[in-house]
């Protein structure tokens, strides 16, 4: 388990009051429909509350946990990893109460968080069905710990994985960044790991390393994508390109767990860097900074360039760890804002200021579904970048991009995709403007894997594809907003990043 080096966020006894002031608020049952249970950690232990109960822990000093206390019912109690697979099993179970639902690794996942010194004083976790009307209505959601937002899918295929198709089997998204390095044949430390301060393991299991190690890998990631949908078109021939390298070698039907809270770029850094988002130090999409009075925002196209600038000291990454063991290999990072150590990244242009040209419109695009472009921005948008990510992609396998020539093949590359995540949230998992994503996302994947072909590598190549997250659908009469509630009972605070309190600062 990695730790940073600087002090936990306990709750200070100057925020006691308003913190329980507060938690009767959030867990009282007229706010039970949006409110799932609130996360604090005060006294050295940890807590989770709901309107049903709650549950005391901490950290027992041997890589567990010791339950200290129990009131009602824990609201974590349930932690398991193969709860509503396959699809219809989720489709069956829609929007699962709290007493129905598994909150994976809940205990691990409560203390990384509150590791870091900017976590808030209460972490507040919107219900499985709560649609944030006021700040868009998505229809399909994510960032809590139940396990359809935790869920991303996992393929690992090609050479030095197991060919065992789908498999009943979990995994967590810190254990991408080890098992990358050890299909590499990167040696690992004295203690183990191939990662300063990892919290994943190598997916052993599902190695075979006989043959000898990768001479390449390539992690794809598919931003937001539920897992159950993506397997599930895969099986019908709707993702030929995923439907691969399930062939090829074995798909974890559980999925890879996000580490809390289950957003974008803090499990973007801990795939690329082994470690959870305490540990990392990109806490969510936003947050506050006690010690600086300063908000963070990672999440934002403004900000992408820059983001790594909030990863804690000492922080590791793949490309940094094939470096260690190979200073004259290339890595790439394509459309990728955690970019540490990375020779190429997309994002290397935007700080230099030489950004790459953009398509006014995706239209007469490649892998394109014109009936979303048109009425949706976000698809459209999306669709341009993700265009742009696979077109540096090939480039490079194919030894040019924008007139520079690349002589070597990349010992590793991330590629990630955005159109997925626009569409999941613009019409839930379900939509037929979620399967044209995945559908337009397994045509921009399939460009790469000829790409790697046409360099006569792919026989000597791993595959690892992934998301960051899952996506759930919400329901959008379960509609309303905590802060409301805390507001009118005089209680000052910052809500970040929708659930992140900060008890007496101003709003910002």
């Amino acid at each position: 388990m990695a730790l940073t080096d600087q002090t936990p966020a306990w709750l200070t006894p100057e925020c006691e009051a308003d913190a329980d002031a507060a938690l009767a608020i959030l867990t009282d049952s007229a706010l039970e429909p949006i409110v799932d249970m609130v996360l604090l950690a005060r006294n050295g232990a940890y807590e989770a509350r709901s309107a049903e109960g709650s549950v005391q822990f901490r950290r027992d000093g041997n890589g567990g946990y010791e339950v200290l206390d129990t009131e009602g019912t824990s609201p974590i109690a349930d932690q398991s990893t193969d709860r509503f697979v396959p699809l219809e099993e989720e489709v069956a179970h829609k929007n699962p109460r709290r007493r129905d639902n598994a909150y994976p690794h809940a205990f691990d996942h409560t203390a990384q968080l509150f590791d870091h010194p900017a976590a808030p004083d209460l972490c507040v976790l919107h219900s499985a069905d709560h649609n944030w009307e006021d700040q868009g209505g998505h229809r399909g959601e994510h960032g809590s710990l139940g396990i359809i937002q935790a869920r991303a899918p996992l393929v690992l295929a090609g050479k030095g994985v197991r060919n065992d198709g789908l498999v009943p089997r979990s995994a967590r998204l810190v254990d991408i960044a080890p098992t990358v390095l050890e299909l590499l044949g990167i040696d690992r430390d004295t203690d183990g790991n191939h990662l300063n301060g990892q919290d994943g393991v190598v997916l052993s299991d599902s190695l075979d390393l006989s043959a000898g190690s990768a001479k390449h890998v390539v992690v794809l990631l598919f931003d937001g994508t539920n897992s159950n949908v993506l397997y599930d078109m895969a099986a019908r021939g709707e993702a030929p390109n995923v439907a691969r390298l399930m062939g090829m070698g074995t798909a974890y039907q559980h999925g890879a767990m996000a580490g809390m809270p289950t957003v974008t770029l803090a499990n973007h850094t801990s795939v690329v860097t082994g470690r959870l988002p305490g540990h990392h130090g990109i806490l969510h999409n936003a947050w506050f900074d006690r010690r600086t009075g300063q908000q963070v925002i990672t999440n934002s196209n403004a900000t992408w360039p820059t983001a790594m600038e909030s990863c804690v000291s000492g922080v590791d990454s793949i490309h940094d760890a094939v470096h260690r063991a190979e200073p004259g290999a290339f890595t790439a990072a394509v459309n990728e804002p955690c970019d540490l150590g990375a020779d190429y990244s997309t994002f290397h242009f935007f700080r230099r200021g030489d950004v790459p040209p953009i398509p006014k419109s995706p239209e007469g695009l490649p892998h394109t579904t014109d009936r979303f472009v048109r009425p949706s921005k976000d698809y459209s948008w999306s669709s341009v970048v993700d265009h742009m990510g696979a077109d540096q992609a090939v480039g490079i396998w194919g030894g040019s991009y924008r007139d520079e020539s690349y002589a070597q093949l990349p010992r590793f590359m991330f590629c990630n995709f955005t159109l997925t995540d626009s569409a999941m949230h613009e019409g839930g998992p379900h939509s037929e403007v979620a399967a044209a994503a995945v559908r337009d996302s397994d045509g921009r994947m399939g460009e790469i894997l000829t790409a790697v072909e046409k360099a006569g590598v792919f026989d000597d190549t791993a595959f690892v594809l992934i998301a960051d997250h899952g996506m759930e659908e919400s329901d959008p009469s379960v509609n309303g907003d905590w802060d409301v509630a805390l507001r009118e009972a005089g209680l000052t605070f910052r809500d970040e990043g929708y659930g992140f309190l900060y008890l007496g600062e101003q709003p910002g």
